[in-house]
């Protein structure tokens, strides 16, 4: 065994540079793979990702104002109308109040920490006088309860989030040289504690991992009793100091906080209870939870319980009103109703500035918002838990797939083979990003095939020049050495231009194919397919046809080439009803064989076709190519869906007048812009029964009242003619349609089109 490996290995790699090439490819495979793993850590490719991730969202973003989220703005305008920041908390209660009561907001989030009572009332200077040098004043004394009442502006502020959906911020750190364990205010009570997620049967706590507080700086003990909720403010730097993601989740001590965005969201839905999305499949309890499920919504998560920020755009994507127009009633009445409002602040020397990926200074107040945004559309993105794994595995492949080809293929096909590749990475990486919502990493399996199709086209150049010099003169002994040398330079360089002429293509297709294959032998599927393609060779070459190829278990041929053919459209025609007729003669001797019974599809095109002897120096095929013959290739596609044998194109109906067509749909095929008409040949004429030419008039006439949008017409004439012919699958396919168009609303010029996004 290890003597034949031996044996294909050096068949293989017939040279010692070829084997060091492949060496060489292995191991910055394996390099790249041990990056992508972790298992060496390279700091410029970890940059390297991060900067993919930003291309790929500043690329997808929606660029669209979210209409949902507002940001109420402790703006310039603000601040010029009620004074400099910070204002008194009777201030703050009335935004409140007329929020929620004059522009029935419906959720309030404060990207504000009140960590500090408010003084700026005078009422302290008051107590101090009313027990010290008023303490003897009656009067002074009578008046002093309904001034504590209304200048103590904290329990005023209190008592109205009291009454309202109003979620207060709080700020942590996860540094302790920055912190240095500050605890300022309170802390709202813990969205989860380590207990609860505890086995009761063996005592064992499910690991939730969370970025840590060591010190935090909370709102007022009276402010935090009457919030509704709260959550922390702190934002997830990347190595490069840049935001893309926020913890869902932060711990302090024995609890867990959710942040801002989480909490307010949690407070739009009426106080929906947070669900942790744990992996079923994880028995031992070692992994965090994969998301956060809060009523519909389900939060994608990290391994740290971080979320990614599914920013919008640049700044601002969001509404931004100005607080004191709130304050002042002046805001129109619709602006805010069931919005979700966050007060943050624009004005200089307050602004709240952040380097994001959509923008170096870049408001905190709206990474918030867009946060909120992702929850309320689901748009926020999750980064794949297998995301190492897949990225090792689509690097193996693709490297071992580059190793073994490119030493073998011309540069102009190992370019074409790179960018093939890559446009697969790519292709993959970016369906899953749109389409799943789902982040995976691309720039580590970008960067290795770009590696190795660099390092072996500089191989191939420098080390290969002296094997090249040594094929052409081997070669040289048969054919003329500078034909040889000149085909080694440049192998792409042969073709033959082809000419454009009016032809007809016909594409057929055995139905059920695949299936049909894997029910024979191989010996027993070779000799059906001889059976069945000899004869209808036979009838394709009887018509004067020029059979193209044979892809698999499909006839491609052609009429017009080489030689010229006037009634290439009537021969295409004759062709396809000739071969429905034939393939019924073979049903006999399949069965008797064991065979099954074959049925085929067959689409019919005309029209202008490029044709010649097309391919490359090394094979070249007589063929044809362009829009019709594309065309074709479809129609046959569309047999299926209509339940017919034959497809032909209006084309072929103007071009061939012998035969009697049923015009069966107008359809825009994939590729196409302009509308086709297609027909079903019911056979030529007078070989046609009364009968069928009949059915063909009703069901045209039942196809001018769909078109009329005449339904109940259009679907009386349709079940008649379903139930006289209940095995023809159009009038099936036109009840249907008829069924579901009822509940639409349809322009005047609907024109009746059907579009197929499909091949």
């Amino acid at each position: 065994m290890a003597l034949q490996l031996s044996t294909l290995w050096k068949k293989y790699f017939n040279s010692v540079n070829a084997i060091i090439r492949a060496a060489l490819s292995l191991a910055l495979v394996f390099f790249f793979i041990a990056c992508e793993t972790g298992m060496i850590n390279v700091t410029f490719f970890r940059q390297l990702e991060l900067q993919a991730y930003d291309t790929r969202l500043r690329f997808t973003m929606p660029r669209t104002v979210e209409d949902k989220v507002v940001i109420i703005d402790l703006d310039e305008k603000s601040l010029q109308a009620e004074g400099r920041w910070p204002w008194p908390r009777d201030k703050m209660a009335v935004l409140t109040r007329q929020a929620f009561d004059k522009y029935k907001l419906k959720v309030l989030g404060y990207d504000i920490v009140f960590s500090e009572p408010d003084e700026t009332s005078g009422l302290k200077t008051l107590e101090q006088l009313a027990n010290d040098a008023l303490r003897g004043s009656s009067e002074f004394q009578s008046i002093m309860p309904k001034l504590r009442k209304d200048l103590d502006y904290d329990a005023l502020f209190a008592e109205t989030i009291k009454n309202y959906p109003v979620v207060l911020g709080f700020v942590g750190s996860s540094n302790i040289a920055a912190s240095s364990k500050l605890q300022i205010g309170a802390l709202p009570l813990p969205t989860f504690t380590s207990d609860t997620f505890k086995d009761p049967k063996s005592n064992r706590k499910r690991n939730i991992v969370a970025i840590e507080l060591d010190g935090y700086s909370g709102n007022i003990k009276l402010l935090q009793e009457n919030a509704a909720n709260t959550g922390h403010l702190l934002p997830d730097l990347d190595q490069d100091g840049i935001i893309r993601r926020v913890p869902m989740l932060a711990k302090f001590k024995d609890g867990y906080y959710e942040a801002l965005s989480l909490a307010m969201y949690r407070t739009y839905l009426d106080n929906a209870a947070l669900i942790m999305d744990f992996d079923q499949r994880d028995q031992n309890w070692e992994h965090g939870p994969k998301g956060l499920k809060i009523g519909p919504t389900r939060i994608p998560v990290d391994f740290l319980t971080t979320a990614l920020v599914p920013y919008r755009g640049e700044s601002p994507k969001f509404k931004y009103i100005s607080a004191t127009d709130i304050i002042r009633g002046t805001l129109p009445e619709n602006e805010l109703v069931g919005k979700i409002a966050i007060l943050g602040t624009s004005a200089q020397g307050l602004l709240d500035l952040r380097n994001t990926p959509v923008g170096a200074a870049y408001p905190g107040v709206e990474v918030h918002a867009n946060l909120l945004s992702g929850m309320l559309n689901n748009t926020i993105k999750e980064r794949s838990q297998y995301d190492g794994e897949i990225g090792a595995f689509m690097m193996f492949v693709t490297g071992l797939i580059m190793v073994l080809l490119l030493p073998r293929l011309s540069p102009l096909m190992a370019t074409l083979m790179t960018i093939g590749l890559l446009a697969a990475i790519i292709g993959f990486n970016m369906y899953n990003w749109s389409a799943k919502n789902t982040v995976y990493s691309i720039a580590m399996p970008v960067l290795m095939t770009f590696v190795l199709y660099v390092f072996n086209m500089a191989y191939g150049f420098f080390a290969e020049a002296r094997q090249k010099r040594q094929i052409v003169s081997k070669f040289g002994e048969y054919v003329p050495r500078e034909l040889v040398a000149e085909m080694a330079q440049n192998p792409e360089g042969y073709s033959m231009a082809g000419e454009t002429r009016e032809m007809t293509v016909l594409f057929s297709d055995v139905r059920d194919f695949t299936t049909i294959s894997e029910s024979l032998p191989a010996d027993q599927l070779e000799k059906m397919m001889n059976a069945y393609l000899t004869p209808m060779t036979e009838v394709v070459q009887g018509q004067r046809g020029t059979i193209d190829k044979y892809i698999g278990d499909a006839i491609m041929a052609f009429w017009g080439a080489p030689l010229p053919d006037d009634k290439h459209a009537e021969h295409g025609i004759k062709t396809a009803l000739q071969m429905q007729k034939d393939i019924r003669k073979l049903d006999a001797p399949f069965k008797e064989k064991g065979w099954p019974a074959l049925h085929i599809g067959v689409g019919l095109n005309c029209g202008k076709m490029s044709v010649g002897n097309m391919g490359s120096s090394f094979r070249r095929a007589y063929t044809v190519m362009g829009d019709a013959v594309n065309l074709g290739a479809r129609l046959e596609g569309l047999t299926k869906e209509y339940g017919v044998g034959i497809l032909v194109s209006e084309n072929i109906v103007k071009a061939a007048p012998i035969a009697i067509y049923k015009e069966l749909d107008k359809v825009r095929v994939k590729g196409k812009l302009e509308p086709v008409a297609i027909f079903e040949p019911i056979g030529l004429i007078g070989e046609v029964g009364e009968s069928a030419v009949d059915e063909v008039d009703r069901f045209h006439k039942a196809l001018a009242k769909y078109r009329a949008q005449q339904w109940d017409e259009a679907e009386r004439l349709l079940t008649a003619l379903a139930q006289a012919a209940p095995s023809t699958k159009v009038y099936k396919v036109y009840l249907e349609r008829i069924a579901n168009l009822r509940n639409e609303s349809l322009s005047a010029e609907w024109d009746g089109v059907f579009v197929f996004k499909t091949k």
